[in-house]
């Protein structure tokens, strides 16, 4: 017998509030009539009884299709940052919404072709989301209904951005290494002008914290990529006063970081600890040893931009501020006290 499916009645029931408040928050027609704590409740128990507003009904009511627009420029089609995306339309079902994306995989004016073709699709709301943190300038199209950034920002702060906190996460990385007895810390960083510097900036502030002079810190643009990485390393792991601690500018550089150092007889972590950036899936757990990295948490950055797009289209205010979303160290075999 197939069990019966939850009514808005029951989820009014279960959240303690009336039926047409599970509709006003629900159908997206708040207004500023029930309170965010109500709304909570309603979400709440919506999720609990896997309950879902009609959506051909909801469209009719209040001349909205239901859903939202993602425009990537590579998230897609690469295999970094697809939780972003999962995090997205994770927070956009939960509240009754549906994701559609376009990946322009850097194809110049596609992310005009893009927009405009998810508009003439009537969305109700618009996100744009980079594969890396970078700037970007949204069109006066874009910003023309409700809109929000994911792990890009606008230089102007015209929208509300959401971004990782890059700073926070290298610098906690670095105080591992210092607490665990490290002194000789390189950092193998990225070679562009976002990312890269908040880590680089995240590094030095930790060394300095610790009494560490510039002379003490050793910074090596390295760039993003395994075979980067490996040149490095070699580089840096031949030196005579060699670093004991390295912590990479992500995952990939330090993946090559421990293929060099088991080609020259490194043992890590007994002499040489390393820590990635990233949290990679399906690479920082499966490496030899397990990375200790710094997660980037595109899966939370995707369900805020979410929810800040809703918001503003349930009557919210538009924020253009950019939020700081932390990034866990996750700690792994990779690092040891030092020697």
């Amino acid at each position: 017998m197939t069990a019966r499916k939850a009514t808005a009645l029951d989820v009014a029931k279960v959240a303690g509030v009336s039926r047409s408040a599970v509709s006003m928050v629900l159908n997206g027609n708040i207004k500023g009539n029930v309170s965010r704590e109500a709304q909570e409740r309603i979400r709440a128990a919506a999720r609990e009884l896997n309950y879902l507003p009609n959506p051909v009904a909801v469209s009719l009511r209040n001349q909205r299709t239901a859903t939202l627009g993602i425009v990537t420029d590579e998230i897609v089609t690469s295999p970094f940052a697809g939780r972003l995306v999962s995090g997205a339309t994770n927070a956009a079902l939960a509240r009754g919404y549906m994701i559609l994306v376009v990946d322009t995989e850097h194809i110049p004016g596609r992310d005009e072709l893009a927009i405009d073709a998810l508009q003439h699709r009537r969305v109700d709301g618009l996100i744009y989301a980079t594969g890396s943190l970078k700037p970007y300038s949204p069109t006066d199209p874009f910003r023309a209904q409700p809109a929000a950034l994911a792990n890009c920002f606008d230089p102007q702060d015209r929208l509300a951005a959401v971004v990782p906190d890059e700073v926070t996460g290298s610098r906690r990385a670095t105080e591992l290494l210092l607490e665990l007895g490290h002194r000789r810390i390189a950092l193998l960083g990225g070679d562009d002008e976002n990312a890269a510097l908040l880590r680089e900036q995240g590094y030095r502030t930790a060394m300095e914290n610790a009494g560490r002079s510039f002379r003490d810190q050793q910074v090596v643009v390295t760039g993003w990529d395994i075979d980067q990485g490996y040149r490095a390393a070699e580089s840096v792991l031949q030196e005579p006063d060699r670093p004991t601690a390295v912590l990479a500018a992500n995952d990939r550089v330090a993946t090559g970081i421990l293929l060099y150092a088991a080609s020259a007889g490194i043992r890590v972590p007994e002499q040489l600890s390393v820590v990635g950036y990233d949290d990679q899936q399906n690479v920082a757990a499966n490496l030899v040893p397990a990375l200790t990295t710094v997660a980037l948490p595109h899966a939370e950055i995707g369900a805020i931009a979410v929810n800040r797009v809703l918001d503003e289209l349930e009557g919210g205010e538009r924020r253009t501020e950019r939020v700081l979303v932390p990034c866990p160290l996750i700690t792994r075999q990779s690092t040891a006290p030092a020697a």
